[in-house]
């Protein structure tokens, strides 16, 4: 049982780690998924707005990954989505969005980029009065059911070129045993495998982890047992905002997207809108033991409300050093209170008022979670948090009237779990030779496009191709050539 390269996760970061892979023939490649493949992936809680507590989570595990039911936005910016430019210069890194995004557009990701323009610089000035700073960025939309059959054509584009192993889950790191002299802390010198959970070793000269956020604690686990140095993330925690879908018509009809970012004035806290859903629909994430809220918007099918959400990032210094273990925290006293979710509307907490079931009904937005619990978001938001949360509201209202409303629904929490970042090189290797680690898991992107740009960078390292990471492969240039004929 012994392959060229194993690759730990199908989401984003490991399937385009596979589709780099598969140009030279005769490799042999295992891709390890801990959640079920594509076509079983199965959650209860989009039809009934209560998560099942399945195990591991429909939603976050399986092939795709939590993309497999996400909005499906390709940002194709390096300014957004994750740190890669930290480990290349910016015009490679922009080389190798156009690659990611060409393969995205080669499986069936719709031509339409969103974005850009006169209306757009227009909306910078106006946010910038209000002491916010607009990201803006082009936007490939493909919607939650067009992003699904994307990746089904990926897996069924991989299935006979690659192993795939679902309902599979890596234990365990396998090393050659031997350490680094000299370090701090003893480090393995080169990967060897990995120990699945089924007992079986499987041997691999490269081993690509891809763990996703769902497996965030694991990396870190394994990184501690190795002797890999981590480096700590700001934790990102906040609330899902959810309003009629009219009042962000001037945002969303400009740039489908708004990444704004603002730095609260009371604490000096960054405060940043992520993951805006343009007539979507808010949505459950579970991971292990903790239920967070998200949200996602069709291609086809449209609601009359939009939903974004609003994440307080947080720097912890010394000696805390666990902010998966902070967020996990609160998202644990949500659960606790409100059976998963809890929604608020935003005059009752402004009020001190605990939202209740006949104060929503008599409210102007419906919300789309039906599971949620009407509570209070004062018992679990720590004060800093939610005063960061209220003044960006306040401030997102002078440029959008109508979002600092009574009725605007708040949905808690949200926390974004890819927190820690192992030590890497530029191909994104650990000290471990032949282990790498790519994706939202691994603390150095948050959103698929960059995922994908790793996934592919530790490919082509595997492959040989360390003195450039980010240079194009035969099989991109084929593309760019397609494309222009």
């Amino acid at each position: 049982m012994r392959y060229d390269v194993i690759i730990i996760g199908a989401g984003p970061a490991g399937i385009f780690a596979a589709l780099e892979l598969v140009r030279r023939d005769g490799l042999s490649v295992l891709l390890v998924e801990r959640g079920p493949d594509i076509d079983r992936r199965i959650c209860p809680a989009r039809t009934t707005g209560v998560c099942a507590g399945c195990s591991p989570c429909g939603i976050t595990c399986g092939w795709g990954g939590a993309g497999a039911f996400s909005d499906g936005k390709l940002t194709l910016s390096p300014d957004v989505g994750g740190w890669l430019d930290q480990f290349m210069p910016s015009e490679r890194l922009v080389e190798l969005i156009a690659d990611v995004d060409a393969i995205w557009l080669e499986y069936g990701a719709p031509a339409e980029v969103h974005g850009g323009g006169k209306k757009v610089d227009k909306i910078r000035r106006e946010a910038l009065k209000h002491g916010m700073t607009l990201i803006a960025a082009p936007v490939r939309h493909m919607g939650t059911e067009r992003a699904f059959e994307i990746l089904t054509a990926m897996r069924r584009d991989l299935e006979t070129r690659i192993e795939v192993r679902s309902g599979v889950k890596a234990e365990r790191i396998l090393t050659d045993g031997g350490r680094t002299a000299g370090a701090p802390k003893a480090v393995a010198r080169r990967v060897a495998g990995v120990l699945l959970d089924d007992g079986a070793e499987v041997m691999a000269d490269h081993v690509i982890v891809a763990p996703g956020r769902e497996g965030a604690r694991w990396l870190v686990d394994e990184c501690h047992r190795l002797g890999i140095a981590l480096r700590t993330n700001p934790v990102d925690i906040g609330v899902r905002v959810e309003v009629p879908a009219a009042i962000m018509e001037p945002l969303t009809s400009a740039l489908y997207e708004s990444k704004l970012v603002y730095y609260a004035p009371t604490f000096d806290d960054p405060v940043r809108t992520f993951c805006m859903n343009p007539h979507g629909e808010v949505s459950l994430e579970n991971y292990g033991d903790v239920v967070t809220v998200n949200g996602h918007s069709y291609a086809d099918v449209k609601t009359d409300r939009t939903n974004f959400a609003l994440l307080v990032s947080t720097d912890f210094t010394e000696p805390f050093d666990d902010p998966l273990a902070y967020g996990a925290s609160i998202a644990r006293l949500a659960n606790l209170l409100g059976e998963d979710i809890i929604v608020q509307r935003l005059g009752d907490l402004q009020q001190g008022h605990r939202s209740t079931a006949e104060r929503l009904r008599r409210g102007t937005v419906e919300p789309s979670l039906k599971g949620a619990t009407p509570g209070d978001l004062s018992f679990i938001l720590p004060y800093r948090h939610l005063r960061d949360i209220l003044e960006m509201l306040e401030a997102m209202d002078a440029l959008v009237p109508g979002v600092n409303a009574r009725d605007t629904l708040l949905y808690g929490v949200e926390v974004k779990f890819y927190s820690s970042r192992p030590e890497l090189d530029r191909t994104l290797q650990t000290p471990v030779r032949g282990l790498y680690a790519v994706g939202d898991g691994a603390g150095i992107t948050r959103g698929l496009v960059q995922a994908s740009a790793a996934g592919i960078i530790a490919a082509r390292a595997a492959l040989g191709g360390g003195g450039d990471p980010a240079g194009r492969g035969d099989r991109a240039n084929e593309r760019r050539r397609g494309a222009a004929s």
